[in-house]
């Protein structure tokens, strides 16, 4: 069976702060860590009231510090928002203290709203030097600077892994070119996922990183006790996406929501969830399996999309024994 690995958003649900989706972030790592989930990745994201984890470095050091064993990285780093050398000091703090532990996913995005990529410092057009900034990247954590008399300390000889994110060709074609593993964003983005893992294994090229094509696929997964319960979860699940993203954080009823989730823009939320694995065990290993297949997957990502923390944590446990990640003497008290 193919590894299999996840998303925290460390979200933040209503009447919380991010304290709250922190402590469930540490909680979240420790179940998968003993549920014999691969790695959890945080990603950065910015001036989003429902989503806390706008410094991954820092989240990521919480998390290891409660954990012992489970790889902890970013999916992603917005590189273009920070500088190369910055990122290098901060993961390779995080790989002196949990060495063996800490993945590093970039991307090109801002991870944010215009406004908001302004009030970062950033212009648009920083995200052409995403190519030289990775490069530049790999240099001080390999201890191999391209900028003479510059060294990343601490930073030099941890060789973080590195992984491109994307979900486009230029991620693939990037990822392919400097060979390093590929994540592509099919949870949210799903549109070109085989043309651009097709391009990356094409195009791969070996490296010192990496001598074979790495495919990271991220897929959602609601897990339920039946069939029936996870439908319901799903569907308050979308329901809830299409509220936030149209309805643009305006107090809605259930009638305002139907006719969002029936429009255009509804629609292409709704699609953005194109691939979702929803079912009982045996219904979403059956699809987590074929969608593997499509994707010429080596790993699944899993975003898990229940509509509660408790949910979340079943689903958790359904996957896992679907999986045969754990048996059920290694199942977890809840």
């Amino acid at each position: 069976m193919l590894p299999l690995s996840l998303i925290d958003f460390a979200t933040v649900y209503p009447g919380e702060t991010p304290r709250d989706s922190y402590l469930r972030s540490v909680e979240m790592a420790r179940r998968a860590e003993r549920l014999g989930f691969s790695r959890i990745w945080y990603a950065e994201h910015h001036n989003m009231p429902t989503i806390s984890s706008a410094a991954p470095a820092v989240l990521i050091s919480h998390v290891a510090a409660k954990t012992e064993s489970i790889r902890l990285g970013s999916g992603g780093v917005m590189l273009p928002n920070h500088s190369p050398l910055t990122i290098a000091e901060q993961f390779g703090t995080l790989a002196e203290l949990y060495p063996g532990r800490i993945d590093l996913g970039l991307g090109r995005a801002p991870g944010t709203d215009m406004k908001t990529l302004q009030a970062l410092r950033r212009e648009p057009q920083d995200a052409e030097r995403f190519p030289s900034d990775v490069v530049e990247l790999q240099g001080y954590l390999g201890g191999a600077s391209r900028i003479p008399g510059v060294q990343a300390i601490p930073g030099r000889y941890t060789d973080v892994p590195l992984y491109i994110l994307g979900s486009s060709l230029f991620g693939a074609q990037l990822a392919a070119k400097l060979g390093l593993p590929y994540s592509f964003a099919s949870h949210f983005a799903p549109a070109a996922l085989e043309q651009a893992v097709a391009t990356y294994r094409e195009h791969f090229e070996p490296s010192e990183q990496l001598t074979e094509p790495y495919v990271i696929a991220a897929v959602n997964v609601t897990a339920a006790d039946t069939e029936e319960e996870a439908q319901e979860q799903s569907e308050r699940v979308r329901r809830a996406r299409v509220a936030a993203m149209v309805g643009r954080g305006r107090e809605l009823t259930e009638a305002e929501i139907d006719m969002l989730v029936h429009s255009p823009a509804g629609q292409q939320v709704l699609e953005m969830l194109r691939y979702s694995a929803v079912g009982t065990g045996d219904d979403v290993r059956g699809y987590l399996e074929r969608f593997a297949e499509r994707a010429r997957a080596d790993e699944l990502m899993i975003s898990l999309q229940s509509p509660s923390t408790e949910e979340s944590a079943r689903s958790m446990e359904i996957l896992a024994d679907a999986w045969a990640l754990t048996t059920p003497s290694q199942r977890p008290v809840s």
